[in-house]
């Protein structure tokens, strides 16, 4: 057993940065991966991959392993394994501190359309255009596999479930970062009118509304879900010093 390691929840480049960080300085870290992607960027340190089993799971992993301090620096739709940490950690008086890059913002010329869900974009996008390009990724594709009237252009890093697919699509499987340039290209070629994302966030997939903003193109942006209320920041040295502190 490893005195004093740090548990990173991760999949983020903020993750990544945070887990270099400490590698860096010394401290024992272990970055925990959900499994979802099929070729990952790795971080420095230990990493592990998949699930811990619920709160209960994560508990006896935070005994096991001797985990001094928590930051989850997962994607900031992960809100599952988020609540998951906070009740693991404040059971067992375990700090945690949730790493989170800002969401984008909204600029002049910009047309976006707030929603709290895919499912409310799912039911908007046929309001605002008949061609779409879809950048929410796989999980929660299957809102839109009913819409059989709108086409789409359907971007993933890795294959989705070919049932949570659209009926009238075509499938590009490309991952970050990308630039406002391509990003441009692939509107015009497609003559999409319509854009769909969560408020993701960070500089590796920014280019796309730039791109929309630039043709006027209006964007369906998913609201990011209420995490829970734990201490957060937003870079990976704060983070870093966070940790050290501990």
């Amino acid at each position: 057993m490893t005195a004093g390691r740090v548990l990173v929840l991760g999949g983020t480049g903020e993750a990544r940065d945070l887990a270099g960080l400490l590698v860096a300085d010394g401290v024992p870290v272990t970055s925990s991966l959900a499994g979802r992607v099929a070729r990952p960027r790795l971080p420095a340190g230990e990493v592990r991959v998949g699930g811990f089993g619920g709160v209960d799971g994560l508990r006896a992993y935070l005994r096991e392993r001797a985990v001094r301090a928590v930051v989850d620096a997962t994607h900031p739709f992960a809100e599952r394994i988020g609540a998951n940490a906070a009740r693991a950690c404040a059971v067992d008086g375990v700090p945690l501190l949730r790493l989170a890059r800002p969401g984008w913002t909204e600029r002049p010329g910009d047309r976006w359309h707030r929603v709290p869900d895919l499912p409310t974009a799912a039911a908007l996008v046929s309001d605002l255009g008949a061609r779409v390009f879809l950048t929410s990724g796989r999980q929660g594709l299957g809102a839109f596999a009913g819409d059989a009237t709108t086409w789409f252009l359907v971007r993933t890093v890795d294959p989705p479930d070919p049932a949570d697919l659209p009926p009238r699509h075509e499938l590009l499987l490309d991952r970050g970062p990308y630039r406002r340039e391509g990003e441009g290209a692939l509107l015009d070629a497609h003559r999409i009118d319509v854009l769909v994302t969560k408020d993701s966030g960070g500089a590796l997939t920014v280019a796309k509304l730039d791109a929309a903003r630039e043709r006027g193109l209006p964007v369906v942006v998913v609201d990011r879900p209420q995490r829970a209320a734990v201490e957060q920041v937003t870079d990976a040295a704060t983070a870093a010093a966070w940790v050290l502190a501990r």
